[in-house]
Protein backbone atom coordinates (compact mmCIF):
# COMPACT_ATOMS: atom_id res chain seq x y z
CA UNK A 1 0.00 0.00 0.00
CA UNK A 2 1.40 3.67 -0.41
CA UNK A 3 -0.30 6.77 0.59
CA UNK A 4 -0.53 10.23 -1.74
CA UNK A 5 -0.95 13.63 -0.59
CA UNK A 6 -3.85 16.13 -2.08
CA UNK A 7 -3.70 19.65 -0.71
CA UNK A 8 -6.06 20.68 -3.06
CA UNK A 9 -9.31 22.44 -1.73
CA UNK A 10 -12.21 22.38 -4.04
CA UNK A 11 -13.05 26.23 -4.06
CA UNK A 12 -16.76 25.22 -4.41
CA UNK A 13 -17.31 23.62 -1.02
CA UNK A 14 -17.81 25.46 2.44
CA UNK A 15 -16.27 23.80 5.67
CA UNK A 16 -19.40 21.78 7.50
CA UNK A 17 -21.53 23.66 9.96
CA UNK A 18 -20.02 21.12 12.91
CA UNK A 19 -16.08 22.28 12.53
CA UNK A 20 -14.79 25.45 12.21
CA UNK A 21 -12.70 26.73 9.01
CA UNK A 22 -9.29 26.74 11.06
CA UNK A 23 -9.61 23.27 12.18
CA UNK A 24 -10.91 22.00 9.00
CA UNK A 25 -7.89 24.12 7.22
CA UNK A 26 -5.54 22.36 9.76
CA UNK A 27 -6.83 18.82 8.99
CA UNK A 28 -6.74 19.32 5.49
CA UNK A 29 -3.18 20.39 5.17
CA UNK A 30 -2.46 17.26 6.28
CA UNK A 31 -2.68 13.64 3.90
CA UNK A 32 -5.73 12.44 3.08
CA UNK A 33 -5.78 9.90 0.25
CA UNK A 34 -5.40 6.29 1.88
CA UNK A 35 -4.58 3.79 -1.24
CA UNK A 36 -6.10 0.73 -0.53
CA UNK A 37 -4.59 -1.85 -2.98
CA UNK A 38 -3.90 -0.95 -6.56
CA UNK A 39 -7.83 -0.46 -7.11
CA UNK A 40 -9.36 1.82 -3.93
CA UNK A 41 -8.37 5.03 -2.80
CA UNK A 42 -10.15 7.01 0.34
CA UNK A 43 -10.12 10.58 -0.01
CA UNK A 44 -11.15 13.24 2.93
CA UNK A 45 -12.85 16.33 0.98
CA UNK A 46 -14.17 19.12 2.58
CA UNK A 47 -17.61 17.15 3.14
CA UNK A 48 -17.23 13.53 2.33
CA UNK A 49 -15.48 10.63 2.14
CA UNK A 50 -14.68 9.83 -1.44
CA UNK A 51 -14.79 6.58 -1.86
CA UNK A 52 -12.86 5.84 -5.29
CA UNK A 53 -11.72 2.53 -7.30
CA UNK A 54 -12.89 -0.70 -9.23
CA UNK A 55 -16.41 -1.02 -9.03
CA UNK A 56 -15.68 -4.83 -7.48
CA UNK A 57 -13.72 -3.29 -4.86
CA UNK A 58 -15.74 -0.83 -3.06
CA UNK A 59 -16.78 -3.57 -0.54
CA UNK A 60 -19.87 -1.49 0.61
CA UNK A 61 -22.02 -3.63 3.28
CA UNK A 62 -25.18 -3.71 2.15
CA UNK A 63 -27.06 -5.33 -0.77
CA UNK A 64 -28.43 -1.98 -2.34
CA UNK A 65 -25.04 -0.50 -2.96
CA UNK A 66 -23.83 -3.62 -4.70
CA UNK A 67 -26.96 -3.95 -6.83
CA UNK A 68 -26.17 -0.05 -7.69
CA UNK A 69 -22.76 -0.87 -8.57
CA UNK A 70 -23.29 -3.95 -10.90
CA UNK A 71 -26.03 -2.26 -12.88
CA UNK A 72 -23.12 0.61 -13.43
CA UNK A 73 -20.72 -1.78 -14.30
CA UNK A 74 -22.76 -3.61 -16.90
CA UNK A 75 -23.44 -0.30 -18.52
CA UNK A 76 -19.44 1.08 -18.29
CA UNK A 77 -19.17 -2.64 -20.39
CA UNK A 78 -21.38 -2.39 -22.79
CA UNK A 79 -20.41 1.67 -23.38
CA UNK A 80 -16.43 0.81 -23.07
CA UNK A 81 -16.10 3.23 -20.23
CA UNK A 82 -13.83 2.92 -17.19
CA UNK A 83 -15.41 1.10 -14.34
CA UNK A 84 -13.81 3.26 -11.73
CA UNK A 85 -16.76 5.26 -9.57
CA UNK A 86 -16.94 7.71 -6.84
CA UNK A 87 -19.16 6.66 -4.04
CA UNK A 88 -19.30 9.77 -1.65
CA UNK A 89 -20.56 9.25 2.38
CA UNK A 90 -20.99 13.06 3.95
CA UNK A 91 -18.47 13.44 7.20
CA UNK A 92 -21.61 14.08 9.09
CA UNK A 93 -22.59 10.92 8.81
CA UNK A 94 -20.13 9.37 9.42
CA UNK A 95 -20.53 7.06 13.16
CA UNK A 96 -16.88 5.15 13.56
CA UNK A 97 -13.68 4.13 12.16
CA UNK A 98 -12.02 1.33 13.33
CA UNK A 99 -8.89 -0.87 12.50
CA UNK A 100 -8.91 -4.38 13.71
CA UNK A 101 -7.50 -7.73 12.63
CA UNK A 102 -10.06 -7.59 9.65
CA UNK A 103 -8.85 -4.95 8.40
CA UNK A 104 -10.22 -1.01 8.23
CA UNK A 105 -13.87 -0.54 8.91
CA UNK A 106 -15.87 2.79 8.17
CA UNK A 107 -19.63 3.25 9.93
CA UNK A 108 -21.77 5.67 8.51
CA UNK A 109 -25.80 6.44 8.47
CA UNK A 110 -27.21 5.69 5.26
CA UNK A 111 -31.01 6.83 4.11
CA UNK A 112 -33.24 3.63 4.45
CA UNK A 113 -36.24 5.82 3.83
CA UNK A 114 -37.50 9.16 3.25
CA UNK A 115 -37.12 10.22 7.16
CA UNK A 116 -35.16 7.96 8.61
CA UNK A 117 -31.74 6.05 8.47
CA UNK A 118 -29.91 3.36 9.04
CA UNK A 119 -26.58 2.09 10.07
CA UNK A 120 -24.16 0.53 7.21
CA UNK A 121 -20.51 -0.18 6.96
CA UNK A 122 -17.35 -0.84 4.21
CA UNK A 123 -14.84 -2.68 5.07
CA UNK A 124 -11.08 -3.33 3.48
CA UNK A 125 -8.15 -5.93 4.38
CA UNK A 126 -4.98 -3.91 5.13
CA UNK A 127 -1.67 -5.52 5.65
CA UNK A 128 0.44 -5.73 9.28
CA UNK A 129 2.90 -2.69 7.70
CA UNK A 130 -0.08 -0.52 6.64
CA UNK A 131 -1.12 -0.31 10.15
CA UNK A 132 0.56 3.03 11.01
CA UNK A 133 -0.45 4.97 7.62
CA UNK A 134 -3.71 3.69 8.46
CA UNK A 135 -4.44 4.37 11.90
CA UNK A 136 -2.97 8.40 11.56
CA UNK A 137 -5.45 8.56 8.08
CA UNK A 138 -8.43 7.14 10.23
CA UNK A 139 -8.13 9.92 13.69
CA UNK A 140 -7.77 12.70 10.49
CA UNK A 141 -11.00 11.04 9.34
CA UNK A 142 -12.99 10.69 12.96
CA UNK A 143 -11.85 14.59 13.81
CA UNK A 144 -12.59 15.86 10.65
CA UNK A 145 -16.30 13.80 10.97
CA UNK A 146 -16.60 15.37 14.35
CA UNK A 147 -15.46 18.25 14.53
CA UNK A 148 -16.25 20.72 18.22
CA UNK A 149 -18.67 17.41 18.70
CA UNK A 150 -17.67 15.00 21.38
CA UNK A 151 -16.63 11.44 20.17
CA UNK A 152 -17.78 8.47 21.85
CA UNK A 153 -20.70 10.44 24.18
CA UNK A 154 -21.52 8.70 27.55
CA UNK A 155 -25.35 8.66 27.70
CA UNK A 156 -27.51 8.66 30.27
CA UNK A 157 -30.95 7.60 28.64
CA UNK A 158 -34.50 7.80 30.29
CA UNK A 159 -37.47 6.17 28.74
CA UNK A 160 -41.00 7.07 29.05
CA UNK A 161 -42.84 4.02 28.32
CA UNK A 162 -46.25 5.91 28.69
CA UNK A 163 -45.36 8.85 26.75
CA UNK A 164 -47.29 9.95 23.50
CA UNK A 165 -48.90 6.76 21.91
CA UNK A 166 -46.90 4.37 24.35
CA UNK A 167 -44.29 3.43 21.41
CA UNK A 168 -40.70 5.04 22.89
CA UNK A 169 -38.93 1.91 23.91
CA UNK A 170 -39.76 0.03 20.97
CA UNK A 171 -39.04 3.35 18.87
CA UNK A 172 -35.85 3.53 20.81
CA UNK A 173 -34.49 -0.05 20.20
CA UNK A 174 -35.75 -0.32 16.78
CA UNK A 175 -33.95 3.07 15.32
CA UNK A 176 -31.77 4.88 17.86
CA UNK A 177 -29.89 1.99 19.72
CA UNK A 178 -28.15 0.96 16.55
CA UNK A 179 -27.01 4.38 16.04
CA UNK A 180 -25.54 4.69 19.87
CA UNK A 181 -23.86 1.19 19.08
CA UNK A 182 -22.32 1.78 15.71
CA UNK A 183 -20.79 5.52 17.27
CA UNK A 184 -19.61 3.73 20.21
CA UNK A 185 -21.55 5.57 22.63
CA UNK A 186 -21.80 4.18 26.45
CA UNK A 187 -25.33 3.80 27.06
CA UNK A 188 -26.86 3.53 30.45
CA UNK A 189 -30.66 3.04 29.72
CA UNK A 190 -33.51 3.59 32.49
CA UNK A 191 -37.46 3.74 32.20
CA UNK A 192 -38.76 6.45 34.23
CA UNK A 193 -41.71 4.21 36.69
CA UNK A 194 -43.73 7.56 37.74
CA UNK A 195 -44.43 10.94 37.14
CA UNK A 196 -41.78 12.93 38.34
CA UNK A 197 -39.17 9.95 38.07
CA UNK A 198 -36.99 11.83 36.01
CA UNK A 199 -36.81 14.54 38.23
CA UNK A 200 -35.42 12.53 40.94
CA UNK A 201 -32.70 10.67 38.88
CA UNK A 202 -31.54 14.09 37.61
CA UNK A 203 -31.06 15.44 41.11
CA UNK A 204 -28.85 12.45 42.05
CA UNK A 205 -26.87 11.61 38.83
CA UNK A 206 -23.25 11.78 38.53
CA UNK A 207 -22.54 14.49 36.57
CA UNK A 208 -18.94 13.26 35.87
CA UNK A 209 -20.29 10.22 34.57
CA UNK A 210 -22.13 11.17 31.91
CA UNK A 211 -22.05 13.65 28.49
CA UNK A 212 -25.77 13.68 28.09
CA UNK A 213 -29.23 13.26 29.62
CA UNK A 214 -31.16 12.02 26.98
CA UNK A 215 -34.95 11.57 26.84
CA UNK A 216 -37.07 9.18 25.05
CA UNK A 217 -40.32 11.22 25.48
CA UNK A 218 -42.44 14.08 24.44
CA UNK A 219 -41.10 17.18 26.29
CA UNK A 220 -41.99 16.82 29.97
CA UNK A 221 -38.96 14.32 30.22
CA UNK A 222 -36.61 17.12 29.47
CA UNK A 223 -38.84 19.50 31.81
CA UNK A 224 -38.45 17.36 34.58
CA UNK A 225 -34.57 16.73 34.11
CA UNK A 226 -33.93 20.37 33.73
CA UNK A 227 -35.60 20.76 37.06
CA UNK A 228 -33.78 17.75 38.37
CA UNK A 229 -30.84 19.19 38.04
CA UNK A 230 -31.85 23.02 39.10
CA UNK A 231 -32.54 20.98 42.80
CA UNK A 232 -28.83 19.96 43.32
CA UNK A 233 -26.75 22.09 45.31
CA UNK A 234 -24.33 22.75 42.51
CA UNK A 235 -27.12 23.39 40.27
CA UNK A 236 -25.18 26.13 37.54
CA UNK A 237 -22.39 23.85 37.33
CA UNK A 238 -24.40 20.59 36.81
CA UNK A 239 -26.77 22.74 34.33
CA UNK A 240 -23.37 23.88 32.54
CA UNK A 241 -22.18 20.42 32.14
CA UNK A 242 -24.25 17.62 31.15
CA UNK A 243 -26.52 18.22 28.14
CA UNK A 244 -30.12 17.28 27.55
CA UNK A 245 -31.18 15.72 24.69
CA UNK A 246 -34.36 14.43 23.30
CA UNK A 247 -35.36 11.27 20.97
CA UNK A 248 -38.99 12.66 19.86
CA UNK A 249 -41.48 9.43 21.20
CA UNK A 250 -44.20 12.32 22.02
CA UNK A 251 -47.23 14.50 20.79
CA UNK A 252 -45.00 17.92 20.14
CA UNK A 253 -41.48 16.49 20.45
CA UNK A 254 -40.39 20.45 20.18
CA UNK A 255 -37.32 19.95 21.52
CA UNK A 256 -36.11 17.39 18.77
CA UNK A 257 -37.70 19.75 16.18
CA UNK A 258 -35.52 23.00 16.90
CA UNK A 259 -32.36 21.19 17.96
CA UNK A 260 -32.16 18.19 15.29
CA UNK A 261 -34.56 19.18 12.71
CA UNK A 262 -37.31 16.41 12.56
CA UNK A 263 -39.39 14.32 14.27
CA UNK A 264 -37.46 11.08 13.02
CA UNK A 265 -36.09 8.99 15.96
CA UNK A 266 -33.04 8.04 13.59
CA UNK A 267 -32.10 10.88 12.57
CA UNK A 268 -32.46 12.76 15.81
CA UNK A 269 -30.17 9.83 16.86
CA UNK A 270 -27.82 10.80 15.10
CA UNK A 271 -27.65 14.37 15.86
CA UNK A 272 -27.61 13.50 19.25
CA UNK A 273 -23.92 11.41 18.30
CA UNK A 274 -22.70 14.63 16.36
CA UNK A 275 -24.37 17.45 18.58
CA UNK A 276 -22.34 20.00 19.64
CA UNK A 277 -22.59 20.88 23.51
CA UNK A 278 -24.56 24.82 23.14
CA UNK A 279 -25.39 27.05 25.96
CA UNK A 280 -29.41 27.18 26.53
CA UNK A 281 -31.30 30.32 28.19
CA UNK A 282 -33.59 28.76 30.73
CA UNK A 283 -36.39 30.64 32.52
CA UNK A 284 -37.12 30.64 36.00
CA UNK A 285 -40.89 30.78 36.90
CA UNK A 286 -41.97 31.65 40.49
CA UNK A 287 -45.68 30.79 42.24
CA UNK A 288 -46.53 30.96 45.54
CA UNK A 289 -43.41 29.64 47.21
CA UNK A 290 -42.31 27.55 44.08
CA UNK A 291 -39.60 28.23 42.11
CA UNK A 292 -39.20 26.28 39.06
CA UNK A 293 -37.37 26.28 35.44
CA UNK A 294 -38.61 26.35 31.84
CA UNK A 295 -36.62 25.36 28.61
CA UNK A 296 -39.42 25.56 26.12
CA UNK A 297 -42.50 27.96 26.33
CA UNK A 298 -45.07 29.30 28.76
CA UNK A 299 -49.19 30.04 27.37
CA UNK A 300 -52.17 31.39 28.93
CA UNK A 301 -55.38 31.56 26.74
CA UNK A 302 -56.04 29.08 24.15
CA UNK A 303 -52.71 27.32 23.48
CA UNK A 304 -52.79 26.62 26.63
CA UNK A 305 -56.53 25.00 26.66
CA UNK A 306 -55.74 23.41 23.44
CA UNK A 307 -52.73 21.77 25.02
CA UNK A 308 -53.69 21.00 28.12
CA UNK A 309 -57.26 20.48 27.57
CA UNK A 310 -57.04 17.76 25.01
CA UNK A 311 -55.26 15.33 27.21
CA UNK A 312 -57.92 12.70 26.72
CA UNK A 313 -57.01 13.19 22.97
CA UNK A 314 -53.30 11.80 23.47
CA UNK A 315 -54.31 8.99 20.81
CA UNK A 316 -54.51 11.64 18.05
CA UNK A 317 -50.97 12.85 18.67
CA UNK A 318 -49.90 16.08 17.58
CA UNK A 319 -53.27 16.58 15.49
CA UNK A 320 -54.96 17.01 19.16
CA UNK A 321 -54.04 20.64 19.42
CA UNK A 322 -55.66 21.69 16.07
CA UNK A 323 -58.99 19.63 17.49
CA UNK A 324 -58.47 21.71 20.48
CA UNK A 325 -57.61 24.60 18.97
CA UNK A 326 -61.06 24.58 16.63
CA UNK A 327 -63.27 23.75 19.53
CA UNK A 328 -62.30 26.32 21.79
CA UNK A 329 -62.15 28.81 19.02
CA UNK A 330 -66.20 27.90 18.57
CA UNK A 331 -66.84 28.32 22.12
CA UNK A 332 -64.77 31.75 23.39
CA UNK A 333 -61.94 33.31 22.57
CA UNK A 334 -61.50 36.14 25.50
CA UNK A 335 -58.97 35.52 28.43
CA UNK A 336 -58.80 38.46 30.73
CA UNK A 337 -55.27 38.92 32.74
CA UNK A 338 -53.59 41.19 34.01
CA UNK A 339 -49.74 41.07 32.64
CA UNK A 340 -46.29 43.43 32.94
CA UNK A 341 -43.53 42.98 30.75
CA UNK A 342 -39.87 43.95 31.20
CA UNK A 343 -39.38 44.48 27.35
CA UNK A 344 -35.94 44.50 26.26
CA UNK A 345 -37.09 44.83 22.00
CA UNK A 346 -40.38 46.16 21.69
CA UNK A 347 -40.53 46.26 17.48
CA UNK A 348 -40.59 43.59 15.22
CA UNK A 349 -38.06 45.35 12.43
CA UNK A 350 -35.86 45.89 15.78
CA UNK A 351 -36.40 41.92 16.48
CA UNK A 352 -35.66 41.07 12.88
CA UNK A 353 -32.00 42.74 13.09
CA UNK A 354 -31.53 41.34 16.45
CA UNK A 355 -32.10 37.86 14.82
CA UNK A 356 -30.15 38.81 12.05
CA UNK A 357 -27.27 40.20 14.11
CA UNK A 358 -26.99 36.58 16.50
CA UNK A 359 -26.89 34.21 13.42
CA UNK A 360 -24.13 35.75 11.92
CA UNK A 361 -22.04 36.19 15.21
CA UNK A 362 -19.72 33.50 16.25
CA UNK A 363 -21.20 30.66 17.93
CA UNK A 364 -21.29 31.01 21.52
CA UNK A 365 -20.30 26.98 22.05
CA UNK A 366 -20.36 25.41 25.78
CA UNK A 367 -16.86 24.58 26.96
CA UNK A 368 -17.11 21.18 28.76
CA UNK A 369 -14.83 21.14 31.28
CA UNK A 370 -12.21 18.00 31.70
CA UNK A 371 -13.75 15.99 35.17
CA UNK A 372 -10.55 17.26 37.05
CA UNK A 373 -10.90 20.88 36.27
CA UNK A 374 -14.92 20.51 37.00
CA UNK A 375 -14.02 18.87 41.07
CA UNK A 376 -12.18 22.36 41.58
CA UNK A 377 -15.03 24.57 40.61
CA UNK A 378 -17.45 25.96 43.53
CA UNK A 379 -20.81 24.75 43.94
CA UNK A 380 -24.08 27.01 43.15
CA UNK A 381 -27.56 26.43 43.10
CA UNK A 382 -29.35 28.17 40.90
CA UNK A 383 -28.84 32.19 40.19
CA UNK A 384 -30.27 34.13 42.25
CA UNK A 385 -33.71 36.10 41.47
CA UNK A 386 -32.91 39.84 39.89
CA UNK A 387 -36.40 40.47 40.02
CA UNK A 388 -37.85 38.60 43.03
CA UNK A 389 -40.70 36.52 42.95
CA UNK A 390 -44.26 36.63 41.97
CA UNK A 391 -45.04 37.98 45.26
CA UNK A 392 -42.59 41.10 45.31
CA UNK A 393 -43.69 44.71 44.15
CA UNK A 394 -44.12 44.93 40.87
CA UNK A 395 -40.85 46.71 39.42
CA UNK A 396 -41.63 50.30 37.88
CA UNK A 397 -39.59 49.72 34.76
CA UNK A 398 -42.26 47.15 33.48
CA UNK A 399 -44.51 47.86 30.96
CA UNK A 400 -48.09 47.03 31.94
CA UNK A 401 -49.83 45.62 28.51
CA UNK A 402 -53.77 45.82 28.01
CA UNK A 403 -55.16 42.45 28.80
CA UNK A 404 -58.97 42.70 29.60
CA UNK A 405 -59.85 41.05 25.85
CA UNK A 406 -56.66 38.67 25.92
CA UNK A 407 -57.37 35.78 23.63
CA UNK A 408 -53.73 34.37 23.53
CA UNK A 409 -50.49 34.78 25.58
CA UNK A 410 -47.68 32.30 24.19
CA UNK A 411 -44.01 33.14 25.38
CA UNK A 412 -41.00 30.67 23.68
CA UNK A 413 -37.42 30.13 24.38
CA UNK A 414 -37.90 27.66 21.40
CA UNK A 415 -38.95 28.71 17.97
CA UNK A 416 -40.60 25.52 17.11
CA UNK A 417 -43.20 24.18 19.81
CA UNK A 418 -44.25 21.08 17.63
CA UNK A 419 -44.28 20.02 13.74
CA UNK A 420 -45.11 23.05 10.83
CA UNK A 421 -45.41 24.73 14.10
CA UNK A 422 -42.63 28.03 14.32
CA UNK A 423 -44.49 29.87 16.47
CA UNK A 424 -41.28 31.97 17.50
CA UNK A 425 -39.19 32.34 14.53
CA UNK A 426 -37.01 35.00 16.23
CA UNK A 427 -35.92 33.07 18.90
CA UNK A 428 -32.61 32.08 19.67
CA UNK A 429 -30.75 29.51 22.26
CA UNK A 430 -28.80 32.03 23.85
CA UNK A 431 -29.80 35.65 24.19
CA UNK A 432 -30.54 35.97 27.35
CA UNK A 433 -34.28 37.20 25.81
CA UNK A 434 -37.54 34.96 25.40
CA UNK A 435 -40.10 36.07 22.79
CA UNK A 436 -43.77 37.15 23.89
CA UNK A 437 -46.93 36.60 21.35
CA UNK A 438 -50.36 38.49 22.15
CA UNK A 439 -53.48 38.26 19.93
CA UNK A 440 -56.23 39.93 21.03
CA UNK A 441 -59.26 37.83 21.91
CA UNK A 442 -62.06 40.10 19.95
CA UNK A 443 -60.40 39.66 16.62
CA UNK A 444 -62.87 38.04 14.06
CA UNK A 445 -62.75 34.09 13.93
CA UNK A 446 -61.87 34.23 10.36
CA UNK A 447 -58.58 35.81 10.78
CA UNK A 448 -57.85 33.60 14.18
CA UNK A 449 -58.07 30.77 11.69
CA UNK A 450 -55.61 32.53 8.65
CA UNK A 451 -53.06 33.13 11.89
CA UNK A 452 -53.12 29.00 12.00
CA UNK A 453 -52.94 28.68 8.65
CA UNK A 454 -50.19 31.12 8.72
CA UNK A 455 -47.82 29.68 11.23
CA UNK A 456 -46.52 27.04 9.11
CA UNK A 457 -45.94 29.47 5.68
CA UNK A 458 -43.98 31.73 8.02
CA UNK A 459 -46.29 34.68 7.67
CA UNK A 460 -48.14 34.96 10.72
CA UNK A 461 -45.14 36.91 12.43
CA UNK A 462 -46.07 40.15 10.22
CA UNK A 463 -49.74 40.00 10.84
CA UNK A 464 -50.59 43.04 12.12
CA UNK A 465 -52.70 41.34 14.98
CA UNK A 466 -49.95 39.67 16.31
CA UNK A 467 -47.96 41.33 18.60
CA UNK A 468 -44.45 40.42 19.69
CA UNK A 469 -42.06 41.55 21.70
CA UNK A 470 -38.70 39.68 23.28
CA UNK A 471 -38.27 40.24 26.78
CA UNK A 472 -36.03 39.93 30.16
CA UNK A 473 -38.93 38.91 32.57
CA UNK A 474 -43.38 39.28 33.05
CA UNK A 475 -45.67 38.72 35.03
CA UNK A 476 -49.54 37.73 34.47
CA UNK A 477 -51.91 37.60 36.90
CA UNK A 478 -55.25 35.37 35.77
CA UNK A 479 -58.34 37.67 36.35
CA UNK A 480 -61.00 34.60 36.42
CA UNK A 481 -61.16 31.38 38.86
CA UNK A 482 -60.35 28.36 36.64
CA UNK A 483 -58.48 27.64 33.28
CA UNK A 484 -55.33 26.42 32.08
CA UNK A 485 -51.49 27.94 32.50
CA UNK A 486 -48.80 25.49 30.19
CA UNK A 487 -45.15 25.45 30.96
CA UNK A 488 -43.43 23.53 28.84
CA UNK A 489 -46.85 21.52 27.89
CA UNK A 490 -47.58 20.96 32.11
CA UNK A 491 -49.77 22.22 33.52
CA UNK A 492 -49.56 24.63 36.70
CA UNK A 493 -51.99 25.81 39.03
CA UNK A 494 -53.89 28.42 38.16
CA UNK A 495 -52.85 31.62 39.44
CA UNK A 496 -50.51 34.41 39.09
CA UNK A 497 -46.76 33.44 37.87
CA UNK A 498 -43.61 35.22 37.11
CA UNK A 499 -40.42 34.83 34.54
CA UNK A 500 -37.26 35.83 34.60
CA UNK A 501 -34.77 34.73 31.81
CA UNK A 502 -31.24 33.20 32.98
CA UNK A 503 -28.98 33.39 29.73
CA UNK A 504 -27.10 30.29 28.78
CA UNK A 505 -27.72 28.36 32.13
CA UNK A 506 -28.92 25.29 30.50
CA UNK A 507 -27.23 22.87 28.08
CA UNK A 508 -28.43 20.90 25.37
CA UNK A 509 -26.92 18.95 22.09
CA UNK A 510 -27.48 20.95 18.77
CA UNK A 511 -27.12 20.35 15.34
CA UNK A 512 -25.69 23.78 14.66
CA UNK A 513 -23.85 24.64 18.02
CA UNK A 514 -25.43 28.34 18.06
CA UNK A 515 -28.90 28.23 16.60
CA UNK A 516 -32.17 26.41 16.37
CA UNK A 517 -33.06 24.50 13.10
CA UNK A 518 -36.09 26.84 12.10
CA UNK A 519 -36.43 30.05 9.75
CA UNK A 520 -36.08 33.19 11.36
CA UNK A 521 -38.68 36.13 11.03
CA UNK A 522 -40.32 36.93 7.54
Amino acid sequence: MSSTADHTRTSSASHPPWITEAQETQLLREERTLVVGQTLSLNLGSESLLVVGDLLALGFGDENSSLTCRRFFALSASSGLETKVTHAIALYNILDAQLSADGLTIKFAKHSSSNDISVTSIRYPIHGEEKEIVEAWTKRLLDLAYGDARKHKRLKVLINPFGGKGNAANLYKKHAAPIFAAARCHVDVQHTTHRGHATEIAEQIDINAYDAIVCCSGDGLPYEVFNGLGKRFDAQHALSKIAVAMIPCGSGNAMAWNLSGTGSVSVTALTIVKGIHTPLDLVSITQGNTRTLSFLSQAFGIVAECDLGTEKYRWMGAHRFTFGFLVRLLHKTVWPCDLAVKVEIGSKNAIKHHYAAYTIKDPTRREVPDDEEASGQQSQGLPPLKYGTVKDKLPEDWEIIPSETLGNFYAGNMAIVSKDTNFFPAAVPNDGLIDIVTVDGTIPRTTTLKMMDQISDGGFFGMPDVKVCKASAYRLTPREKEGYISVDGERIPFEPFQVEVHQGLGTVLSKSGYIYEASGPK
